[in-house]
């Protein structure tokens, strides 16, 4: 019978194993994220996210702190629901990911030259730059800055569709190993489940985290 590698993630397959396989690493995932020290951390880096040093960005970009704040916790949720048996991580997606990246990436880009256009086309070519080097510089910034849709998408991708296919070849190991060897591999798929929402949790930061440096170039009414 022909089955995919996908399909190692159906617990069904796991057949006497299916409790011990989906319901254990879950329980220790759930007991470290619940954690205070770990709980007590991860919160202090999300409110990292709506601190900034200048007033005056603040002002140019109400709410951006927020929304940023927001928009991680919506990422963590999201990454967190594919750890979860028969449910679809969406994060894992090219379409939502992709839709995501260019949205925030865009608002930022169209706010800064609608209402500030010759600060941003000043971007462009820094102050003090050689006259002959400011076509290349102006090249290498536009390519730069439309990259960065991609960066955000494939980075969150990457990460989360590559730990999904390691946790499916790690359940496919423990429906055929033996006995012998249930322990050691039982004691790797709930390692590797704590590892993953470690990985869920950092993406989150991560793409929020760019996303703030990239409001950081937006320009600001002096």
């Amino acid at each position: 019978m022909y089955s995919d590698l996908f399909s190692s993630l159906d617990c069904m397959q796991a057949g006497k194993f299916s409790v011990l396989l989906w319901i254990i690493p879950i329980v220790m995932a759930s007991l470290f994220v619940t954690s205070s020290s770990w709980s007590q951390s991860y919160t202090k880096t999300c409110l990292s996210l709506i601190s900034t040093n200048s007033e005056t960005r603040q002002k140019s970009l109400l709410g951006f702190p927020l929304m940023l704040f927001a928009l991680m916790m919506m990422l963590l949720i999201l990454n967190f629901l594919g750890l979860i048996p028969f449910v679809y991580g969406p994060t894992s997606n090219i379409w939502i990911s992709a839709s995501l990246a260019i949205v925030f990436w865009s608002m930022l880009i169209f706010s800064g030259w609608i209402k500030f256009p010759m600060e941003s086309a000043a971007h462009f070519a820094p102050s003090g730059a050689p006259n002959m080097f400011i076509p290349f510089l102006v090249v290498i910034e536009t390519v730069s800055i439309l990259i960065r849709p991609l960066t955000l998408t494939i980075r969150i991708i990457a990460n989360i569709s590559a730990g999904h296919i390691i946790m499916g070849l790690i359940a496919t190991s423990l429906t055929t190993c033996s006995y012998m060897t249930l322990g050691p591999v039982m004691a790797v798929h709930i390692g590797y489940n704590m590892f993953e929402v470690f990985v869920c949790s950092v993406q989150a930061y991560v793409f929020a985290l760019l996303i703030k440096l990239y409001g950081e170039e937006h320009p600001v009414m002096f």
